[in-house]
């Protein structure tokens, strides 16, 4: 029998119910995955650190400030398409694998990224200049449209449910880690360069490095195997219908809205209190640092680049300490950090003293590992196998339009009101969203996936797990009794009373 068919026959669980994960497998997996969203996010993050740049090499006759917002307007534009590729990739995803599309996705991502680098200036060709920059935008964001999502899925249905927080919490390890290249790359660059070269053809060459590092990133998710989770789905459908052999799932999108909305909004919520955290420290702050706090490039970066690598060491932290504590305390902690410390941390980043800056930077930073560290563990968590990419790609893409607007809305609103602190106010708004989230939210660590049966990293573990099922459900069984014995004593109480009223007043009978 495989994994799941028990549950949905609703037999009791068996041993064999359990899928024991070869660690192998699941560090081939969490490499894969985790090395492409490594790519993605070197795309974003060489994007931030040189938007001063992009603006003045593609909108040359607009004011420093409209070049600025021009450029972040661009890196916004592409999370409009970014539904639309989540759509697509999510059912296919559920179609025909999880390790297929994921190998689509990064192909598409690294041809873009590159092209980048091959578009000449507005000096040269004009207005199709920036034309063809928001194109290649337009493909990176259908593209991560399927990225983020496939690769949290892939890796959440290979985890064994004990591990899971710590394990999916290298998928953001790689996007932090891709950051950092990015960012160092860049640094490095303007730096040996000057900014005259840099201006002139450097910023090119970050843009370059995609072709590598997709080809390293494709090999490795062609070498990946297919979850077992979407297998044994595969397998059980052709089993429950001989005509289905061959064929793929169908997708209702309608079941999708109508059975999983409190999923779907939990989603909503979680992605927007993280990824607006994330895209206004590691992407608008740069820019932050350098247009309105008049610090160079290079030193702007260099202070975001040490908080960065501050994350990376507490990013494993937070999921390991998630699959012992649970993924809700840290939501919870992520929003009401924010939601308190916004204004306190954004007073110390225009304070103008160094030091005090990376402390305030660093307090944002910390906040944001208490949400990216569990995002990748808790979201696939909340859907099926068989909707679970396209519902979770849905969900997380519409989520993530506002979220890209934030460098562009964050620049926008410090220009239109002269006040420094608006991207704090921000903040709090968001904060507001995470700790509603996490106070509605179900608890999904050291569980199987919804719908799922466990997953262990050893038949020991998978002993263990089987002992606690049925420990829960003896409990269970424990506890209904005790109501059934309420309930008992009650209708016996009721009956007294009944009866005592009926003899004081007989000719109600």
């Amino acid at each position: 029998m495989s994994t799941g068919e028990s549950a949905i026959r609703n037999e009791p669980l068996q041993i064999d119910d359990i899928t024991v994960i070869d660690k192998g497998r699941v560090k081939k997996a969490v490499t894969a995955a985790a090395l492409g969203n490594a790519m993605e996010w070197f795309d974003f993050g060489v994007y931030g650190f040189v938007a001063y740049a992009l603006g003045k090499v593609f909108f040359p006759d607009a004011s420093p400030s409209v070049q600025t917002i021009a450029a972040l307007g661009t890196f916004s534009v592409p999370f409009l398409v970014r539904p639309l590729g989540g759509v697509f990739f999510g059912v296919m995803g559920d179609k025909f694998g999880r390790q297929k599309v994921l190998s689509a996705t990064i192909i598409l991502m690294a041809i873009s990224t590159f092209c980048i680098g091959l578009i000449p200036s507005y000096e040269s060709i004009g207005i199709l200049a920036p034309i063809l920059l928001l194109v290649c935008k337009l493909v990176q964001g259908f593209s991560v449209g399927g990225e983020y999502t496939g690769a949290a899925v892939f890796v959440a249905e290979f985890a064994p449910d004990r591990k899971r927080g710590f394990l999916s919490s290298w998928l953001d390890f790689g996007s932090i880690a891709g950051f950092v290249l990015g960012a160092g790359v860049v640094v490095v660059l303007s730096s040996i360069l000057g900014e005259a070269r840099f201006l002139e053809w450097g910023w090119r060459v970050p843009f370059f490095l995609a072709a590598p590092l997709g080809l390293i990133g494709l090999y490795l998710r062609n070498a990946a195997e297919e979850t077992p989770a979407f297998t044994e789905q595969l397998e059980r459908m052709e089993k429950e219908d001989q005509d289905a052999v061959g064929s793929a799932p169908r997708i209702s999108f309608r079941e999708i809205t109508t059975r999983y909305w409190r999923s779907l909004l939990a989603c909503v919520g979680i992605v927007l209190v993280t990824n607006v955290t994330y895209y206004m420290l590691l992407t608008y702050m740069p820019t932050y640092l350098s247009h309105n706090l008049h610090y160079s490039e290079d030193h702007g970066v260099l202070i975001i680049i040490v908080v960065m690598i501050g994350m990376l060491f507490v990013q494993p932290l937070v999921g390991w300490a998630s699959d012992r504590v649970g993924r809700r305390p840290f939501i919870a902690a992520g929003s009401v950090g924010l939601l308190l410390a916004a204004i306190p941390a954004f007073r110390l980043i225009n304070s103008g003293n160094i030091g005090w800056i990376f402390v305030g930077l660093l307090l944002l930073a910390v906040l944001l590992n208490c949400l990216i560290g569990v995002m990748a563990s808790t979201l696939p968590a909340m859907f099926p196998t068989r909707v679970r990419y396209s519902a979770l790609a849905t969900a997380f893409n519409i989520s993530v339009i506002v979220c890209g607007l934030t460098p562009t809305a964050a620049a926008w609103l410090v220009e239109a009101t002269g006040d420094l602190m608006m991207p704090a106010y921000y903040l709090m708004v968001v904060a507001v969203v995470g700790l509603a989230t996490a106070l509605l939210m179900r608890e999904t660590a050291n569980r199987p996936l919804h719908g799922d049966t466990p997953n262990a990293s050893s038949r020991r573990e998978a002993r263990e797990l089987l002992q606690e099922a049925y420990d829960h459900i003896e409990a269970s069984v424990d506890d209904l009794d005790a109501k059934i014995d309420g309930l008992q004593i009650r209708i016996s109480d009721l009956q007294q009373r009944k009866q005592a009223l009926v003899d004081r007043h007989p000719d109600l009978v």
